[in-house]
């Protein structure tokens, strides 16, 4: 099961990225619960309430292959677009900062696996270019694993609750 990792674009494979980050946990939620929770964007503070501002621009109520999306992340203003959507299984999308003008840019992606009591999510993300660098690996090492650590805690507390409401 660990060998089942993100799918990268040459350009931001971990080897050569500047800033990586990877987190993950054991959920004991079936996958379709934590899918249905990650492809729900613009609610996803419901559960992770730092991200708060979240838009999508096709019009769409979820987030599927090609969806351009709008976040603003710790402050900054980013546009978004899926890369991959395998439903229930992989989700990725590719980052660019609104205003930046370095070519700096992110990937970052989801894979859950079912497992015997629920799923395992793991999130993965990479990030390119001296706008990233500076603000987020010289102005606060660190911050990206942090971030998604509480992010994936609680996806999975989300999931495990909606789980026993069903079970309710």
């Amino acid at each position: 099961m660990n060998n089942v990792r993100v799918i990268w674009p040459e350009r931001h494979d971990p080897k050569i990225s500047a800033i990586y980050a990877l987190n993950d946990i054991d959920v004991k939620a079936p996958p379709e619960v934590v899918w249905k929770l990650l492809v729900d964007a613009e609610n996803w503070s419901r559960y992770f309430p730092a991200e708060d501002q979240v838009k999508i621009l096709s019009g769409g109520r979820e987030l599927a292959l090609g969806t351009p999306y709008s976040r603003v992340t710790v402050g900054f203003p980013m546009s978004l677009v899926v890369t991959e959507c395998v439903p229930d299984r992989r989700l990725a999308w590719a980052t660019t900062v609104d205003g930046d003008e370095t070519g700096s840019s992110a990937c970052h992606g989801w894979v859950i696996t079912p497992t015997a009591d629920g799923c395992h999510v793991l999130t993965e993300e990479t990030q390119q270019g001296p706008w990233f660098l500076e603000e987020l690996g010289c102005k606060h090492p660190g911050a990206l694993y942090r971030y998604h650590q509480l992010w994936v805690e609680s996806l999975a507390v989300a999931a495990e609750a909606e789980v026993a409401q069903m079970a309710g």
